[in-house]
C-alpha cells in the first residue's frame, strides 16, 4: 500500500486535491497572514500566564540525560533551540520523571532535589535563547512536564521494559511480556506516588517553571489510569475512580504549591493495538477484531472514537480552575499512526494503513470537536508535522475558525527549530528543514541511540549514529523507503 508524498504536492491546489480524493474537510488558508493581526500572532491569556502567540512546543524526551538524571549538551542544545523557535507557549520542554523507576529511559531526565539547578538553568537556557533571538519574555509561558512511565518504563536499560501497570491488559501484557502480578501498582503505593507527584511540583516552582504538566498521554501511567475500567479499587472502575490520581496530585499542588500553574496533555482518545500485517507491505493491522472495551474515548469498537469521557474530563479541568489542555491520541508504543501520523514508520514499525492525511485530519476534527464543548479552555492541537509545507496553512485556518487556540509542533522543530520565527516575519519556508517524518528520531532511541533529526540536521548528520541508523533502514526492513536522500 503506498501513498503519495506531501512533498510532492507542489501547490495549494495540488494539496487541496489530495485532500478532495481522501473526502477530508481540512481547513485550508492559502494565503498567510504576517503582523500583529495575524491569526497565529494573536496572544492567549491563561490562568498560568500570558501567552504570546499561537505555537507551541511540545515535548520530547531526547534520551540524552545523564544516568543520574540530569541534562547534557545535547539536551541543552535541544532546549536552546525551543528558545529560539519564537514560539510563546512551551509545553513542558521534555518528559521528566518524578521518580527513578517511571523513566521511560535510563537517560531520560529526573527532578529530585540533586537535580532541579540542572532544570532550572534549562530554563534559564531556553530562556536567554528566545530573549536574543526573539525579543521580550513576558509573554513566554514555560512549563514543565512531570510523569511516571508506568507500563512502558525502561529505568535502567535501554531495551528492557521494567513494567508498573494500573491494571493487567489482556493484549498489551501478552504484547510487551508483562506476565507477574508483582508489578501490578496497589492503591497505597499510587497514595504515595500521587505525594511524589506533589513534591516534585514544589521543585518545578523552585526552577522557576510557571506550571506544571500531570501528563496522561501515551500509554503512560496517567493515561492508563483513564482506560482502567476493571481495576479494582479507589484508583479504577467508575470515572469518578478513574480520575482520582489526577485530582489528588491537582488537590496536593493548591494545598502545598500556591500559585504553580497545571496543564493536562491528554490522549484523548485512543485505539487498538496494531501490528504489522501479513501481506508484503506489512501494512498496520488491529490485533483484535472484536469488540475492545479498553480505550479512554474510544466507542467500544477498537477502531472509532466516542469522546464523551474526554469531555468529562475536560469539564473536571475546568472545576478544577484549569485552562489549559493540549490534545493527542493513542500510543507510540501500540498504535503509532494514529499518534504520530507519518509516511515512513520506525524500523520496528508497521507501514501505515491508511494515508497519514486521514491520521492527522482525525486528530484535528477530535480536538475541533472538543474545542467546541469547552470554548473557554486554551487547547493546543498535535499532529501537524505530517503536513510539512502546508503545516503554517492548515495552523492558520484552525486557528482562525477556533477549532483551536494553539497549534503544537513536536519532531518538526527538531530539523526546523525556527519554523514559527520564519512563519510570523513573512519568510518562506526552507524546505531542506522541514520534517520528512521518516521517524529516525524514533528509530535512534529504539535501538539505544539519542533521538534527533539525522536526516536533515546538520549537527546530527555528522553524529557517528547516522551510520549505524543507514544499516538498520537498510537491512532490518527492506520493504521501506529509504529514508535518507
Amino acid at each position: 500500500m503506498s501513498f503519495p508524498r506531501v512533498s510532492t504536492f507542489k501547490t495549494p491546489h495540488q494539496f487541496q486535491q489530495r485532500l478532495h480524493d481522501l473526502k477530508l474537510d481540512l481547513p485550508f488558508d492559502e494565503t498567510l497572514e504576517v503582523g500583529d493581526r495575524a491569526p497565529l500572532a494573536q496572544p492567549l491569556n491563561s490562568v498560568c500566564g500570558k501567552i504570546g502567540n499561537r505555537w507551541c512546543i511540545l515535548p520530547m524526551e531526547g534520551w540524552d540525560g545523564t544516568t543520574d538524571g540530569r541534562p547534557t549538551d545535547l539536551t541543552r542544545r535541544r532546549w536552546k533551540n525551543f528558545g529560539l523557535s519564537g514560539a510563546k507557549l512551551i509545553w513542558g520542554g521534555e518528559a521528566v520523571a518524578v521518580r527513578p523507576d517511571g523513566r521511560a529511559n535510563p537517560n531520560q531526565l529526573l527532578i529530585n532535589a540533586n537535580t532541579v539547578g540542572d532544570l532550572e538553568a534549562l530554563r534559564n537556557i531556553l530562556e536567554q535563547a528566545h530573549q536574543e533571538h526573539v525579543g521580550s519574555t513576558d509573554d513566554l509561558l514555560i512549563g514543565l512536564q512531570l510523569t511516571h512511565s508506568g507500563r512502558f518504563a525502561r529505568p535502567n536499560d535501554k531495551k528492557r521494559l521494567e513494567p508498573l501497570i494500573a491494571y493487567h491488559h489482556p493484549i498489551l501484557d501478552a504484547k510487551f511480556g508483562v506476565t507477574s502480578s508483582d508489578v501490578l501498582l496497589s492503591d497505597d503505593v499510587i497514595k504515595r506516588l500521587i505525594d511524589e507527584f506533589v513534591d516534585a511540583c514544589r521543585l518545578a516552582q523552585k526552577a522557576g517553571f510557571r506550571w506544571v504538566d500531570i501528563k496522561h498521554c501515551h500509554g503512560y501511567l496517567g493515561h492508563e489510569f483513564l482506560s482502567g475500567f476493571d481495576r479494582i479499587g479507589e484508583f479504577g472502575g467508575s470515572f469518578e475512580n478513574r480520575t482520582r490520581f489526577l485530582r489528588e496530585i491537582v488537590a496536593g499542588i493548591r494545598a502545598e504549591v500556591p500559585g504553580l500553574g497545571i496543564g493536562v496533555r491528554l490522549s484523548i482518545f485512543d485505539f487498538v493495538p496494531f501490528q504489522p500485517g501479513s501481506t508484503d507491505d506489512r501494512a498496520g493491522v488491529p490485533l483484535l477484531s472484536s469488540d475492545y472495551h479498553y480505550a479512554f474515548g474510544g466507542d467500544g469498537t477498537g477502531l472509532g472514537i466516542n469522546l464523551d469521557e474526554p469531555r468529562q474530563f475536560l469539564e473536571l479541568l475546568r472545576s478544577l480552575e484549569i485552562d489549559l489542555i493540549c490534545s493527542t491520541c493513542g500510543s507510540p508504543y501500540y498504535n503509532p499512526h494514529i499518534q504520530r501520523p507519518a509516511l515512513f514508520p520506525p524500523c520496528d514499525g508497521y507501514q501505515p494503513p491508511e494515508d497519514p492525511l486521514v491520521g492527522v485530519h482525525r486528530q484535528i476534527a477530535a480536538t475541533a470537536e472538543l474545542k467546541r464543548r469547552v470554548p473557554e479552555m486554551i487547547v493546543v492541537g498535535s499532529g501537524y508535522s505530517y503536513l510539512q509545507e502546508w503545516l503554517p496553512h492548515v495552523g492558520q485556518a484552525v486557528v482562525r475558525l477556533k477549532m483551536v487556540d494553539s497549534i503544537g509542533l513536536g519532531r518538526m522543530v527538531l530539523s526546523y527549530p525556527d519554523l514559527p520565527a520564519d512563519v510570523a516575519s513573512g519568510r518562506t519556508m526552507t524546505r531542506k528543514k522541514i520534517c520528512r517524518t521518516f521517524s529516525d528520531c524514533t528509530t535512534a532511541p529504539r535501538n539505544g541511540m539519542v533521538s534527533g533529526c539525522y536526516p536533515l540536521d546538520p549537527f546530527y548528520k555528522a553524529r557517528p549514529e547516522r551510520d549505524e541508523l543507514k544499516r538498520l533502514n537498510e537491512t532490518s526492513r527492506t520493504e521501506l523507503p529509504r529514508r535518507f536522500p
